[in-house]
């Protein structure tokens, strides 16, 4: 098999399995699994870097800043942000090195990079929020919490409602030359939650401003960046579809972005969901010859590489 540069980006389901109390201890296992799937690909001798979310996470630390504010200063969501970063990448960091030692590759340095990614500070998304963070709840606490805490609210994807911040797009990664200095001996994660979202003030000056970028999206700025071959987006399905979850879906195996790009404009992708997911994957696989994207489950990541599973995107 032919060894590849791979940025991973992990979805949800890689931090949190549905139905488990959101804890600290559940997070751990749940990327104790994932981190299993991410060494076995690293095994095989790829190089790789590993970009994941924070929707559930950052919902939940700004939740609970607000929650306290009688008590302490309630932080900016940029610094929610950081906080999510830091600790999400230090249980991949920890999982990743146990999971790397069980197959004897404990010298592979794995370290997470508090990444800052710029926006443009007049991108339309900040007029029309759309990326869900926190928890699910019922209509009837979606309801409240736009009433006390002026939220926007909307339904994601039939599994209930959802806060909305802004998602703009990323333009590019402030911690970029780090990554590059490390890429051949380290396994990076970064761009956490999509990285922190920052507004150029001056040339070399950032300021932090209250959005979530598409992690999906980040991954696939990181990949061409750094000029990986190949996006790997695992997510909770083995393929992405057209007319999901009706008796006469379709799964899609192999596609050229341009028949990806038609299905996305007939909406076949849920935005917020697997939409972003495709689009990360047409405008890596767009990018230069050669390089493809695959869209898949965890479990099924490697036995992906062998391009038999999944939703590969190609030129």
């Amino acid at each position: 098999m032919r060894h590849h540069k791979i940025v991973v980006a992990l979805g949800g389901n890689a931090l949190e399995e549905n139905g488990e109390k959101p804890t600290a201890e559940n997070q751990w296992k749940t990327i104790r699994k994932a981190a299993d799937h991410l060494a076995e690909i690293s095994a095989a001798g790829h190089e790789i870097a590993i970009v994941h979310g924070n929707g559930p996470q950052i919902g939940r630390i700004a939740l609970a800043s607000e929650a306290a504010a009688d008590q302490v200063p309630v932080m900016p969501f940029d610094v929610c942000g950081a906080m999510s970063q830091g600790y999400i990448g230090y249980h991949i960091q920890q999982a990743m090195k146990e999971a790397l030692a069980e197959k004897k590759l404990e010298r592979i340095p794995v370290v997470s990079l508090i990444t800052q990614v710029v926006v443009d500070k007049t991108d339309p998304a900040f007029q029309n929020p759309v990326k869900p963070i926190g928890s699910f709840c019922s209509r009837e606490e979606a309801e409240r919490l736009e009433q006390e805490r002026g939220y926007i609210m909307k339904e994601d994807a039939g599994r209930g409602y959802r806060r909305v911040v802004p998602s703009p797009r990323p333009r590019e990664i402030v911690e970029f030359e780090t990554l590059r200095r490390l890429w051949d001996s380290t396994i990076v994660i970064l761009c956490g939650g999509g990285g922190i979202p920052v507004v150029r003030e001056k040339e070399g000056s950032f300021r932090g401003i209250a959005a979530v970028i598409d992690k999906d999206l980040a991954a696939s700025l990181t990949a061409r960046s750094i000029g990986a071959d190949m996006l790997m987006i695992l997510t909770q399905v083995d393929y992405a579809a057209i007319r999901f979850g009706t008796p006469d879906q379709e799964d899609l195996h192999h596609i050229t972005c341009e028949q990806a790009k038609k299905y996305k404009e007939e909406g076949h992708f849920a935005a917020g969901s697997m939409e972003p997911k495709i689009q990360a994957a047409i405008e890596f696989a767009e990018s230069a010859p050669g390089r493809r994207a695959v869209i898949t489950s965890l479990e099924k990541a490697g036995q992906a590489l062998d391009g038999e599973i999944g939703t590969w995107i190609e030129g």
